[in-house]
C-alpha cells in the first residue's frame, strides 16, 4: 500500500469519521460527535519469542471529555490489514450503537465484543503446558 494512499478508502468509512492522522506506522480516525479516536500504532512486539514477531499493530481508542480524554487498549494484532480491518470493525460498531453517547464506558463496553483477526497472543497465556 502507497503511503500517501488512507489505509482505509473515504467511501468505506461510515457516517462522521474520517482520517485525522497519518504517519509511517500510526494512523487514527475520528468521529465527530461524540468525538472518539481510533488508533494503529505499529509498536515492538511483546509476545512470546518463539513466534517471531518483532512488532505488531496496537488499536485504542480516546474518547474526548470537556477537561480530559480516556484512552484505553482494544487489542493488539500482528498485521497492518488486521489493524485495518479491526478499526473499520469498531467504526461500525459505534456508528450503530453509540451515535448518541456521551460516555467513554458505553463506548468501552460496545468495542469489548470487537472480534480482532491476527490477534497477537500473550506470552503467558499462549505458552504450550
Amino acid at each position: 500500500m502507497a503511503v500517501d494512499q488512507d489505509p482505509i478508502p473515504q467511501e468505506a468509512l461510515p457516517p462522521r469519521w474520517g482520517l485525522a492522522e497519518r504517519c509511517e506506522g500510526r494512523f487514527v480516525y475520528r468521529h465527530a460527535r461524540p468525538r472518539i479516536d481510533l488508533i494503529a500504532d505499529c509498536v515492538p512486539a511483546r509476545s512470546h519469542p518463539t513466534l517471531g514477531l518483532c512488532r505488531h499493530w496496537e488499536l485504542q481508542y480516546r474518547f474526548f471529555l470537556t477537561d480530559r480524554s480516556v484512552s484505553r487498549s482494544i487489542g493488539r494484532v500482528s498485521t497492518r490489514r488486521a489493524a485495518v480491518d479491526g478499526l473499520l470493525e469498531c467504526m461500525r460498531r459505534i456508528h450503530e450503537r453509540v451515535s448518541t453517547a456521551d460516555d467513554p464506558l458505553t463506548v468501552g463496553t460496545v468495542l469489548e465484543d470487537v472480534s480482532l483477526a491476527d490477534l497477537v497472543p500473550d506470552r503467558l497465556s499462549e505458552s504450550p503446558p
